[in-house]
């Protein structure tokens, strides 16, 4: 029996009351693919990466609440609320936990990390900061820091949207050190720098589901090369004269 694994092993869809065959969130491809053929989520770091309105966010954050997070951001302990716009999915998906792994976990979600800070007035630890009195930018940095430490479960949102470009490198940095650790981390990104990490599994997101594949191969950063190289090859279908 192998008990080197991690902290989720594979998801799948069940059945639940709360989501319905024909209706949102089952109609996106990407959660389509998911209840038809499951999803194996290996060691390490996995990026879902896609435009938006490919489904990413709503399996990171189906997978999260499954697991036990906050859907609004925070760890396994936190249990705030402001106002639910989560889909139903997370109560239809099977988690398969590794046997002796972590039960502990952090949600990182761009969108909704005001108000976890003010939650985090009334609740904070030891090594918690004042998050309000910082830059949107080095608070995020700042719960790396504070929450993102071992061999735990650890969901992202688009956590680049309050980066800048040395910033993200720094978050690169320590998604690479808690991999090397034993963590397992899921995340949804827009960016080519945190793509761009060794190792790391990434799926694409799209109107066919989900697939694996390569960081060159990614649409993203073709476009951002293509982008780079030659802004007007895009700018001219997007400017007026």
């Amino acid at each position: 029996m192998d008990f080197d694994q991690p902290p989720v092993v594979r998801v799948e869809v069940g059945v639940s009351e709360d989501v319905l065959p024909g209706e949102w969130p089952m109609t996106i491809p990407a959660v389509g693919q998911l209840e038809r053929d499951g999803l194996d989520l290996p060691k390490g770091v996995t990026f879902l990466v896609g435009e938006n309105g490919s489904g990413k966010s709503t399996l990171v954050e189906a997978v999260a609440i499954a697991f036990g997070l906050s859907p609004e951001g925070g760890s396994t302990h936190s249990d705030h609320a402001t106002r639910g716009t989560e889909s139903g999915l997370s109560s239809a998906l099977r988690l398969q936990r590794g046997i002796g792994a972590s039960r502990w976990g952090f949600f990182l979600r761009a969108e909704t990390m005001h108000g976890w800070y003010t939650y985090m007035d009334s609740h904070s630890g030891p090594r918690d900061p004042e998050y309000h009195a910082m830059s949107h930018g080095e608070s995020f940095l700042a719960v790396l820091e504070a929450k993102f430490d071992g061999p735990a479960f650890y969901c992202l949102d688009e956590p680049e949207a309050a980066l800048s470009f040395s910033s993200t490198l720094a978050l690169l940095g320590r998604l690479h050190d808690l991999a090397r650790e034993g963590a397992q981390v899921l995340c949804a990104t827009h960016s080519p720098v945190l793509a761009s990490l060794p190792g790391a599994t990434i799926l694409e997101v799209g109107e066919w589901g989900y697939r694996r594949t390569t960081w060159a191969e990614l649409e993203l950063v073709q476009h951002w090369r293509a982008y780079l190289d030659e802004p007007g090859r895009y700018l001219r279908h997007v400017l007026e004269d």
